[in-house]
């Protein structure tokens, strides 16, 4: 059976399980609908070892798969390849079981179960309905037709942001979190450039307990508050956002650690990741080895081409480049970005993948992909990233909502996919990218933008934690306007001075001149000739503080 959603219809068993899967798609709900029956969905992904766990415990027990064929329609769904179903479906990780009415309105779920808790929560959900039917179902309140909560930026947003870093912070292991340690590489980035020693001591500590010191991919997280048990699953855009990380890093410290872990990323996307066109979207945990002494196994990789992972990536690569002048991180970086615009761009609109499933339009891809063009376009010079990077930009415009702020995708499909779905950190991704773009092209309009989707969410800031910090930095740049260097051609002495400048948040203009100008929102300095020049100019130039 294909994953096309023609052959939606037909259930089949995969997975190794006992269960009649149906694909996503109309039917199944349609289906669910006549028989009034509730839906089983089940969200897992080719590197989750749980999934796997739960494919071959609870999917695999007879008794189970047969209450599930006969009181439920169950749908397996692939969350790397629908995104809108994982955004509004995730029970918070994988494998995300969530049962629904027909109408696709959640009644209860949970994350890995075994066979007993999976029972428990069948019957559960078996009682719920047979009380209230289709009323057991409710609308996700991110979902629910309200506004968002639209506020005016200020300086208070980026200070509270500091204060969360701060206050949040551990101690004693490092990182941000109480419990399971995720690196959060976007709030280290925060962090450098405004706590730089909670920043260093996080990247530190995520560089120690999640990068692989044979292969120098980085694992997703760590169960426990000290970083044991980490999850030996590496993604591509985990690992792009890490390398994006240690290159900030190495950036303002010039410390060896940071350059030689974003060379060693680098080398593993090459050697791990590569397809000779893009990258594969992700590499499931090795398998254990089978004695002592002997190299474990790693399972195949999933050769997808995502849009907004590579987008990310390439930008990751390029910025990589640009510090170190890395021919080979260029090389990908660049082979990259022409392949997504040969294969997936089509008048601005990017696929998120080669498939005929192919979602198109995603705010995640737009503004990815749209982030790694404008690298592109700060280190080359060529225009043809820049007219890329503007038609990527412009089809964003059908995803703004009424307020400004943009929606994940236009409305459209089964279930919960026919309602708007506003998701904060996409938001602040097509930001960044708009405000960066807008510098380059010196255009208000792209500016504009990105200031609506930011105020989209001011309303709520106060109570935003340090996992979000990237919001703060997005509406700092907003209020401030990014550090923006004119320099002569792309190559030169000077546009290489530029893209070293300690601000991993400025915009690098390649030109036809002689000399550089650095300029922070209307204010142009007097011409530089030189590196040394240039570094006196930059420093004349800084950002205001925070109030």
């Amino acid at each position: 059976m294909t994953e096309s959603d023609e052959s939606a219809s037909l259930p089949t068993h995969r997975h190794g399980t006992l269960v009649d899967w149906y694909e996503w798609g109309p039917e199944p709900f349609a289906l669910a609908a006549r028989d009034q029956q509730p839906v089983l969905l089940s969200l897992s992904t080719p590197w989750c070892r749980d999934c796997a766990e739960m494919d071959a415990t609870v999917y695999a027990d007879p008794m189970l798969a047969a209450h599930i064929g006969e009181g439920f329609v169950p749908i397996r769904v692939d969350a790397d390849r629908r995104p809108g179903v994982r955004e509004r479906y995730s029970m918070g990780g994988f494998p995300s079981t969530v049962f629904t009415t027909p109408a696709g309105e959640p009644i209860n779920g949970a994350t890995l179960l075994d066979e007993a808790g999976f029972r428990g929560l069948l019957d559960a959900v078996r009682e719920r309905w047979a009380a209230a039917g289709t009323a057991a179902g409710q609308v996700p309140p991110a979902l629910a037709e309200e506004p968002p909560p639209v506020g005016r930026l200020d300086s208070r947003i980026e200070a509270h942001m500091v204060e969360q870093v701060a206050e949040a912070f551990d101690e004693q292991f490092g990182g941000w979190g109480e419990a399971a340690k995720f690196p959060l590489a976007g709030t280290i980035r925060f962090a450098l450039k405004r706590d730089r020693e909670r920043g260093r001591a996080a990247l530190d500590a995520a560089l120690t307990h999640l990068q692989d010191a044979d292969h120098g991919g980085w694992y997703r997280f760590a169960e426990n508050r000290d970083w044991a048990r980490p999850h030996r699953e590496t993604l591509l855009d985990e690992n792009a956002a890490l390398l994006r990380t240690a290159t900030a890093a190495y950036l303002y410290t010039g410390a060896e650690r940071y350059r030689q872990s974003a060379a060693e990323t680098v080398a593993f996307l090459e050697s791990q990741l590569w397809t000779g066109q893009a990258f594969a979207g992700s590499r499931p945990a090795p398998e254990p080895a089978p004695g002592d002494g002997e190299e474990p196994s790693w399972p195949a990789r999933d050769e997808t081409i995502f849009a907004d992972r590579n987008g990310l990536a390439a930008d990751a690569l390029l910025a990589f480049s640009a510090l170190t002048d890395d021919g080979e991180a260029r090389r990908l970086g660049l082979e990259t970005l022409d392949h997504l615009l040969e294969t997936l761009v089509n008048d601005g609109v990017v696929a998120h993948m080669a498939s005929s499933e192919r979602p198109r339009g995603l705010l995640s891809d737009q503004a990815r992909l749209l982030g790694g063009l404008t690298r592109a376009s700060q280190l080359t010079g060529e225009q043809r990233y820049t007219d890329s990077a503007r038609g990527v930009a412009d089809a964003l415009e059908p995803l703004q909502s009424a307020e400004g702020v943009f929606i994940d995708a236009r409305p459209s499909g089964p279930a919960l996919l026919d309602r708007p779905l506003r998701p904060l950190e996409a938001n602040v991704e097509a930001a960044l990218a708009l405000q960066t773009l807008g510098a380059l092209v010196e255009d208000d309009r792209y500016r504009d933008w990105a200031g609506d989707a930011l105020a989209g969410f001011a309303g709520a800031s106060d109570r935003m934690g340090a996992e979000l910090a990237p919001y703060g930095a997005a509406c700092a740049r907003q209020l401030y306007e990014p550090l923006v260097i004119h320099t002569p051609p792309a190559g030169s002495d000077l546009h290489r001075a530029a893209l070293r400048v300690a601000d991993h948040e400025k915009v690098v203009v390649p030109g036809s001149g002689e000399t550089a100008v650095v300029q922070r929102g209307r204010e142009r300095s007097a011409p530089a000739g030189s590196p040394a020049a240039l570094s006196e100019r930059v420093a004349e130039t800084s950002q205001p503080s925070i109030e």
